[in-house]
């Protein structure tokens, strides 16, 4: 693999099922070491996608490599490199916790270290559960045996397709921890995730995906900036008329029968006139309230303007 080239790549990717095409035309490359967000509705074509890259699923054109090799010529190498997070519980249910790890090693030619196998046991909380049957485990435990299987061949990619569905708030959490973590060591994560506060805590860039087709791919800083807004909501003690000129001009608006003024401004506006106008204009303000938008409004945007709704 060649500096600078990226981690994984897709050029011209489609799939079609019969008259169903669940991906178009999909290219994208992804950069060693980051965290990518691939985010969009349900039958969008994400797990398609993974499916394609992990060497799952065969395109009906394009190509798709994996530090460099053809993922269907160079197979060999290139599931080695990947560990993949499905959104499907599959192992079997018959086998402790412990083995199905070495079992899932041994798949990928690797003797599964006691030291490895301690490591992913405590960052998955399942050390306590190592020698318990999979049967014993509850759905939470049951996710976290899925990410630590994906895990046991320390794989340069891993994908997670929905990690955290139906999982509670301190699995996610110390997911999150553990995937910066795997970050830190240079290990490249794709995530996938109807979680969008998730994609904004933990993402580098994000693309957004519809039917099949890429509709941006893009900094997640440089998102937020360039579509984010903020909104200023000023409680007054006493409720004005109408607005002041200064205000009025910036579109602010009077709301509650003059007891709320509300402004929305660029993410990257200065807020000090407003302020500045407010005090000019004799105004006694009693709360100040500041919001801005959210990766899941831009999200919701998106596929607006692209003629679907969430």
């Amino acid at each position: 693999m060649e500096a600078n080239q990226p981690v994984v790549e897709i050029d011209h990717l489609t799939k079609r099922y019969g008259q169903l095409t669940a991906l178009d035309d999909a290219s994208l490359a992804i950069r060693q070491g980051e965290i990518f967000a691939l985010l969009g509705p349900n039958g969008a074509g994400k797990t398609t996608m993974i499916g394609c890259v992990a060497g799952l699923v065969v395109p009906t054109k394009g190509t798709a490599r994996v530090l460099g090799h053809d993922v269907q010529r160079d197979y060999h190498l290139t599931r080695r490199a990947v560990g993949l997070v499905p959104q499907e519980i599959n192992y079997d249910p018959f086998f402790t916790v412990e083995e199905i790890l070495r079992f899932q090693a041994g798949y990928f030619g690797v003797r599964l270290a006691d030291e490895k196998l301690e490591e992913i046991l405590r960052a998955m909380d399942l050390t306590r559960k190592r020698h318990a049957g999979t049967r014993e485990l509850s759905g939470g435990m049951k996710r976290r045996l899925l990410i630590a299987k994906a895990l046991v061949h320390d794989p340069k990619v891993l994908f997670l397709d929905e990690p955290t569905a139906g999982v509670d708030v301190e699995l996610r959490r110390d997911l999150w921890s553990y995937v910066r973590e795997l970050r830190a060591r240079g290990t490249t994560i794709v995530l996938t995730t109807h979680y969008l506060e998730e994609a904004e805590e933990l993402a580098d860039r994000i693309a957004m995906i519809d039917r099949g087709r890429i509709l941006l791919v893009e900094e997640k800083r440089e998102l937020l900036q360039r579509m984010g807004r903020k909104t200023l909501r000023l409680s007054l003690s006493n409720p004005a008329r109408s607005l002041p000129p200064a205000l009025a001009e910036r579109g602010a608006r009077l709301l509650e029968e003059g007891a709320v003024v509300e402004l929305t401004e660029p993410a990257d506006a200065e807020l000090g006139p407003v302020l500045q106008a407010v005090i000019d204009a004799g105004l006694h303000v009693r709360d100040i309230e500041t919001r801005r938008t959210a990766l899941e409004d831009i999200y919701v945007q998106l596929l607006a303007d692209h003629g679907r709704t969430r």
